[in-house]
Parts: structure tokens; sequence; C-alpha cells
């Protein structure tokens, strides 16, 4: 059966049809901005956006909740402690590393997993965020420790996976099957690995 051509996205006239094929966001935000959508949020919120007006010929509305108030606190200049409340204002600036060099040791280093905690669980302590940490490392030090990826990040999933069933090939082996692979449709509109994947041509 020969492979179908993949369309140019400005071609495609339903939500399930767009979903079968891998977008780079750049290529959705273009669309949706041709099509007079938003632009902004992750690329599967823009191709939700994109895949509901192709359907439906509704723009989506943006909620008309009111905004919560962002917190004045100065997480740059602010004396820091464990009691310290996380705010809906924090960053990582180097007033916060200072902070978390000084409770867990010269070694801290910020990293995703540790950020995205900050994100989830605003009014918590500085001093939950060093005991998360602390928990955190003790189980990266699992030697069968694997670190998550998001649902979004479908590329280092299936590097994740290529490389683990393949241990003998590397990154160029990757690169070329993932480029074959999102060059076809994909039912569930997501690009997973699949062992038969290495005979793609």
């Amino acid at each position: 059966m020969p492979i179908p051509e993949k369309p140019k996205i400005e071609t495609i006239c339903s939500g399930s049809e767009l979903k079968q094929w891998y977008w780079l966001k750049t290529e959705l935000a273009s669309e949706a901005k041709r099509r007079g959508l938003k632009v902004s949020g992750a690329k599967f919120e823009i191709l939700e956006r994109l895949a509901l007006f192709l359907d439906t010929g509704q723009i989506e509305q943006s909620s008309q909740r009111p905004k919560a108030k962002t917190s004045k606190f100065d997480w740059h200049a602010e004396v820091l402690s464990p009691e310290t409340i996380i705010t809906n204002s924090y960053k990582s600036t180097q007033n916060v590393r200072r902070f978390f060099t000084s409770e867990l040791g010269a070694n801290f280093k910020f990293n995703i997993e540790f950020m995205a905690w900050f994100k989830a669980n605003e009014g918590k302590t500085l001093a939950d965020a060093c005991a998360e940490y602390r928990a955190m490392k003790q189980r990266q030090a699992d030697p069968n420790f694997q670190s998550k990826i998001e649902p979004h990040n479908q590329f280092n999933q299936y590097t994740r996976d290529f490389l683990q069933d393949n241990p003998d090939l590397g990154m160029n082996d990757v690169r070329r099957v993932w480029a074959l692979k999102i060059a076809r449709p994909s039912k569930t509109g997501r690009h997973v690995y699949h062992p038969t994947d290495l005979n793609l041509t």
C-alpha cells in the first residue's frame, strides 16, 4: 500500500485529519494565525484550537474567570528563609539559588523536575521545597531511575524507547528513523516507537 503524502497544513479540512500528522509548533501557530485564532499556549493547545475550528468553525473563547492577582513578593531581593511561602510570582532567581545552596549544599542545581514542582505547589514553603529536592535526588540515585518525559515531548520519548530497544544504535539512527516515522500519519495522533520502525524506508 502506498504511503499517503503529508498534506500542506492549509489544505486540511478536519480536526481528525490534522491530528494524524506530526506538526511543528511553528507550523501550527502560523496556521492558527492565518485563520484568525490565538497562537499562544503550548503546541497541543494550538493543535486542539485548530482542530475545533476545522470541525465546528468555532473560535475558542478565552476564559471569563478573572486572573488571580500576582503576588508582589520579590524573589530577586527578599530575604528568604525555610518558612518563606511559595507565591504565584515565584522565579528561580540568583537569590533563590543562594538560599538553596546554603540549605542543600554547593552541588545544588535547578532542574526541570524541580522547577515544575514549584509551579504545582504554590502555598507551600521553601522548607517543603528542600524536602522535595532531597527526595528527588534520592530517587535519581536509584540505578533504575528514569526522568519523567512530558506527553508533548514525543521525540524525547521516542528517543528513549528506540535506544532502549536498540542499544547498539545511536542518535543518528534515531533521527533517521524518526524523520521517516513522522512523515506518516498516525491514527492516534501520536508517533510512538515500534520495533518495526527499523524497517521504514
